[in-house]
């Protein structure tokens, strides 16, 4: 018998001709490749989603308080072998057919896939199970599309990845990046039929209330990057900024929060000590809530080369009122135009970095004045609700007129 409730709690019915093939309340398969990221970054779709149909969402890793915070608002969870890293046919295999029982159990309405894994397995598991809608959203074409030094080991990912991407995203409804770079590449590379519907959305929006704006400290300045600690996320060009510019201000702080990861391109636990010797970098570890550390920063720094959608964190900073400095590279200067909300420097340049994050330090009225071009730009165009209309207007569960409430409070 399934665990997937007929009835989420509290939620109300929608008519059966926005997707239900049954009558009643559709059903909606919601797949990611990482379990806290649920409520971390898709807690209020879910929450939207659950009021309109009853949503099974799944992802590897068993997390309690993530089930916990789920199931308040109606969302059922359940765990699946997924490998996020890597190509183990064997792991993958294990990830499909476990979607295939389960879009077999309970005869989705609706699938939605956001991550490349998640986007390949559950299409095809949606596919091969006769799901009639699918939709993809590719929040970033991530390391294997990179633009780096393109080795032996990229290129065999690169194309494998190629593939997987055609096959499963074969006959999706639509799918939906966060940048016209994306768009291109997915093109280009032939990722999808020339047909298919792909459609750019402004990132995944940010709860303005729960990112509320702050005061910024200025007296010292700190630079704060949050980030998976990734060679491509720039964090060894952050770091020689952070030296450069210490040499000269001393006072300044500079400060790194994020996880290690096993990505072969991870900054390892032994650099991390190195910099910390040095006096240079502040590591904070990581954490769950970035609220706080956001709250004690002046600026927000993410010279990344990654292939982002349109960076969370970024989102998150400018919420709060934090001037932003970032690359050139695809996605991050969607968000931040260069001398109104923050900086814009050429990927892999630390002396550019420096000098960015200088100009804050000599003249600090930019903090502020750039922090509240940051929350109103936020404001305007990055609005969670804003982006929660789009993606349920397209999954036809609110009419093409309805336009959900702001988040922001102030």
């Amino acid at each position: 018998m399934s665990d997937f409730p007929d009835t989420a709690s509290g939620a109300q019915a929608v008519p059966a001709e926005r997707g239900s093939t049954t009558g009643g309340r559709p059903k909606v398969l919601f797949v990611g490749n990482l379990t806290t990221s649920l409520t971390n970054f898709r807690y209020d779709l879910l929450k939207e989603l659950a009021e309109r149909a009853d949503v099974l969402a799944c992802a590897p890793e068993n997390d309690a308080a993530t089930e916990a915070a789920l199931a308040e608002i109606g969302v059922t969870f359940r765990q699946i072998p997924m490998a996020r890293a890597g190509l183990n046919p064997f792991q993958d295999m294990s990830t499909l057919f476990t979607l295939i029982g389960i879009c077999r159990e309970i005869r989705p309405d609706i699938v939605f896939a956001y991550t490349m894994k998640p986007i390949i397995f559950s299409g095809l598991a949606a596919r091969l199970t006769g799901v009639r809608r699918r939709f993809a959203m590719c929040t970033g074409l991530g390391y294997v599309f990179a633009d780096a030094e393109l080795t032996l080991r990229r290129k065999v990912l690169r194309a494998v990845a190629t593939g997987l991407y055609r096959i499963g995203l074969k006959g999706a409804d639509e799918v939906l990046v966060y940048n016209s770079v994306d768009a291109e590449e997915f093109r280009s590379r032939r990722l999808l039929a020339p047909q298919a519907a792909l459609s750019i959305v402004p990132g995944s929006g940010v709860n303005l209330a729960r990112y509320a704006k702050s005061h910024q400290p200025t007296d010292p300045p700190v630079f704060l990057m949050i980030a998976r600690l990734l060679r491509d996320k720039g964090v060894f060009e952050y770091a020689e900024a952070a030296r450069q510019l210490r040499e000269q201000f001393p006072d300044v702080r500079c400060q790194l929060l994020g996880p290690l990861d096993d990505n072969p391109d991870s900054v390892n636990a032994q650099q991390l000590e190195e910099w910390g010797q040095q006096g240079h970098i502040e590591y904070l570890g990581e954490t769950k809530d970035v609220r706080p550390f956001l709250k004690e920063c002046s600026v927000f720094v993410l010279p990344t080369v990654y292939r982002e959608g349109i960076p969370r964190a970024i989102l998150e900073a400018m919420s709060t009122g934090r001037a932003v400095i970032t690359t050139d590279a695809p996605g991050c200067a969607d968000a931040v135009s260069d001398g109104e909300n923050g900086f814009i420097v050429p990927k892999r340049n630390p002396e550019g970095l420096a000098d960015a994050m200088r100009k804050f330090v000599e003249d600090r009225s930019l903090i502020e004045s750039m922090g509240q071009a940051a929350r109103a730009r936020a404001e305007q165009e990055f609005d969670v609700a804003r982006i929660n209309t789009i993606l349920l207007r397209k999954m036809g569960l609110i009419d093409s007129d309805t336009t959900l409430p702001s988040t922001a409070t102030d």
